[in-house]
């Protein structure tokens, strides 16, 4: 069967947060654009992520005319809780630049941007299957694939985008002799819960214990997101819900008495820890963007707000390279893009180390992470550095 073909400027393969919000830009721009992806609409957004907001990536949101309901349903953090040695100790955001971070789950930006591109008629294909990229140096890069209706599709564009997340096959089609790929894999993983449970603290307790890390956040009212330090291949099985808490209680108790409260345990999961960044962010007419590009760790809460930091950028120089005729212009997208990337792998892998118990951590290694945690809270250049990190350098 001949392919249906399908005409537009720019072709996006994946239709998470970063392709849908660099759809969403571009048609504030007049551009045309199509997004694919091979999962459904109800995959995505049934799919439990986390997800802590930059102050700009709200203000993208609210700004872009995506949707305001972050001001009504998230959750503003003015700070988080340092807690090591059994005694919490605030990182005062607000005093100290000026910003909150927002609580506000990924899978919620998700439908925020999908209601958004239904909303302004955008061409967006969920559950498609069998998608190649091909001709990606020509004048009319392609994608194609076979749409959830089991009919052949090709769409033909002026530029291609992939943002088709951390198993990227648009990343795999630039050439192995023009690409750089940057990899590290962590020692631990998170063992990660969701808890019917009330919130147990105002704003993310990030601890450092002799048994290992554990973050406290927050959902709702009464579904809260738990996590605690463990072994990268760890069973989950083999946990019930009171070895669970057991287990958390032992990593925050302390001489203030903080204490977790519990509830039914509906989700668990173990999440393994990578960095990865790939360079360049383009070939030819192909440009990656989000996980397509890179991964951190998700101590420094980094991740979604990386993707959307992208495409902010990328919309802009896709637009001078449109209206301007000139692709040259999109030369400056991986220097732009990989310079906030580094930073926030940096940030990441800072937060990362100075709070997980390493393996063959000696006791001069622990007493050493306990000084750097104090030197931290009890300066305001130290806290300062982690208040800029955690909600984001300026766009």
């Amino acid at each position: 069967m001949q392919p249906r073909l399908t005409r537009t400027t720019v072709g996006i393969v994946g239709g998470g947060p970063a392709g849908l919000m660099l759809s969403h830009l571009l048609a504030l721009s007049g551009i045309d654009s199509v997004v694919v992806d091979h999962r459904t609409r109800r995959e995505i957004e049934t799919t439990v992520r986390a997800g802590i907001l930059e102050a700009d990536s709200v203000r993208l949101l609210v700004d872009s005319g995506v949707s305001d309901r972050v001001h009504r349903e998230g959750h503003a953090h003015g700070g988080i809780a340092l807690r090591f040695g059994g005694t919490s100790h605030r990182v005062d955001f607000k005093a100290l630049v000026g910003e909150s971070a927002w609580l506000y789950p990924q899978t919620d930006v998700f439908i925020d941007l999908a209601d958004a591109r239904t909303r302004d008629a955008g061409d967006v294909r969920f559950g498609i299957r069998d998608t190649r990229v091909v001709d990606l140096t020509g004048p009319r890069p392609g994608i194609l694939f076979t749409d959830a209706d089991g009919v052949p599709q090709e769409i033909r564009c002026d530029y291609l985008v992939g943002a088709d997340g951390s198993r990227s096959t648009c990343r795999q089609e630039v050439p192995e002799a023009r690409r750089r790929h940057y990899f590290r894999e962590y020692p631990f993983a998170w063992f990660g819960i969701l808890a019917e449970a009330a919130p147990s603290a105002p704003e993310l307790v990030y601890t450092h214990s002799e048994r290992g890390f554990a973050l406290i956040s927050q959902r709702t009212e009464t579904l809260q997101r738990m996590y605690f330090q463990c072994n990268p291949d760890e069973d989950v099985d083999q946990w019930s819900e009171d070895r669970i808490w057991a287990e958390l209680q032992s990593r925050v108790a302390g001489p203030d008495g903080f204490t977790l409260n519990e509830g039914t345990i509906t989700d668990k999961a173990v999440l393994r820890f990578r960095s990865f960044v790939a360079e360049p962010m383009r070939h030819g007419r192909l440009l990656l963007a989000g996980d397509a590009a890179h991964t951190v760790p998700p101590t420094g809460a980094k991740g979604l707000n990386l993707a959307l930091a992208d495409v902010r950028v990328l919309a802009e120089l896709l637009e001078r390279a449109v209206r301007e005729n000139d692709d040259g212009a999109l030369d400056r997208y991986s220097p732009r893009a990989l310079d906030r990337v580094w930073r926030a792998q940096h940030f990441s892998y800072w937060m990362t180390t100075m709070l997980h118990t390493l393996p063959g951590a000696t006791a001069f290694d622990v007493r050493r992470q306990l000084g750097e945690l104090a030197s931290v809270v009890g300066s305001t250049a130290g806290s300062t550095y982690l208040a800029e990190g955690y909600t984001g350098w300026p766009a």
